[in-house]
């Protein structure tokens, strides 16, 4: 019997065992597979879910604090004994369910962060971006080694630049204050703290450089044919195909400015001009032990909590843009 007669055999007859043989070997081993890839599953979940424990239980523990009284700041628990949020202060002595507020001017200082952290996200977005293009769309003498200059400046420590800037502001505030037509934006205005921020960021421009590179050139040259500006271009095809860089950007930014406390501290001297990072140094010192107080640790882990939340929800709502950027990356390479 020939080999083609023995395959034209129904599974049932008596030349088609060695043609099953393979698939009840396959069958055989689907079991032990099975089990061994659960195991791995479960053993996998078992580590995530302890390493997200250990992330999230210092944030718990920080908002559980918050509420707790001055006894029990410090223990474990998560649920309070009992639940604290009236906060007595200087500026009313008897307590008020106001949450830290009725403490110090923590409304304004937060206000303050918010404008200053949102205006120079998006000054120096946009400027950056502006910046970012020139470099990656035009072609001319010398670009190479001017780009090659702006990112040289991330070499400089700003403790170099810091002395300097000081003595700029400060003249320019004394320019000013001769000119009374002008507005005041020396030293002692949150001037400083974003009008910096107008001229771009060399880390920003090569973030987003990289972006625009990535950006198929057809798509301008074809909207050069149909007449368009640069500015155009720049606008309805640069900007919504980066949008992922420009969010990234956004973000970076206002983290660098939320949580900035140096620069407030050498610019501004009047308390309704702090920003929530030196207003919460001022509200350690008053209540800390290092600053004389009386060691009420449970406000100053309520405007921690006050100072950290909002960056925490930011990062929430934007964090599919970073995930999106690491992928065009990916793709890029």
């Amino acid at each position: 019997m020939t080999a083609g007669a023995q395959e034209n055999f129904a599974p049932g007859a008596g030349g088609s065992a060695s043609a099953r043989l393979p698939q009840v070997l396959r069958r055989r081993g689907e079991g032990p597979r099975r089990i061994r890839s659960l195991f791995t599953n479960t053993i996998f979940l078992a580590v995530l879910t302890f390493i997200s424990i250990l992330s999230v239980y210092p944030f718990l523990w920080l908002i559980s604090a918050s509420f707790k009284t001055k006894a029990d700041v410090f223990d474990n628990r998560l649920i309070p004994r009992e639940w604290v949020w009236n906060y007595s202060g200087p500026d009313n002595p008897i307590p008020a369910p106001q949450y830290l507020f009725n403490v110090a001017p923590v409304a304004t200082w937060f206000m303050n962060s918010v404008w200053i952290s949102v205006l120079g996200a998006l000054l120096v977005t946009f400027s950056s971006a502006v910046v970012a293009f020139a470099f990656a769309y035009f072609r001319f003498p010398g670009r190479n080694f001017l780009f090659a200059l702006v990112l040289a400046t991330m070499m400089l420590p700003g403790a170099v630049t810091m002395i300097p800037v000081y003595l700029i502001w400060n003249e320019v505030g004394k320019f000013t204050i001769e000119h009374s037509w002008l507005p005041h934006i020396g030293v002692n205005t949150q001037y400083p703290l974003w009008l910096p921020n107008l001229f771009g960021s060399a880390f920003y421009i090569f973030l987003q450089r990289q972006f625009f590179l990535g950006i198929p050139r057809e798509l301008f040259e074809a909207a050069r044919m149909d007449g368009d500006s640069y500015l155009s271009m720049f606008r309805r095809i640069a900007l919504p195909l980066a949008k992922p860089a420009l969010i990234v950007t956004f973000i970076f930014e206002f983290q660098a400015k939320w949580f900035d406390f140096l620069t407030p501290l050498i610019y501004l001297k009047d308390s309704e001009l702090f920003t929530l990072p030196l207003g919460l140094k001022t509200i350690l010192d008053q209540f800390g032990l290092g600053g004389g107080g009386q060691a009420d640790y449970q406000i100053i882990v309520a405007g921690t909590v006050v100072a950290v939340l909002p960056m925490i929800i930011i990062f929430a709502i934007f964090q599919r843009y970073f995930i999106e950027g690491i992928a065009t990356q990916g793709r890029k390479g």
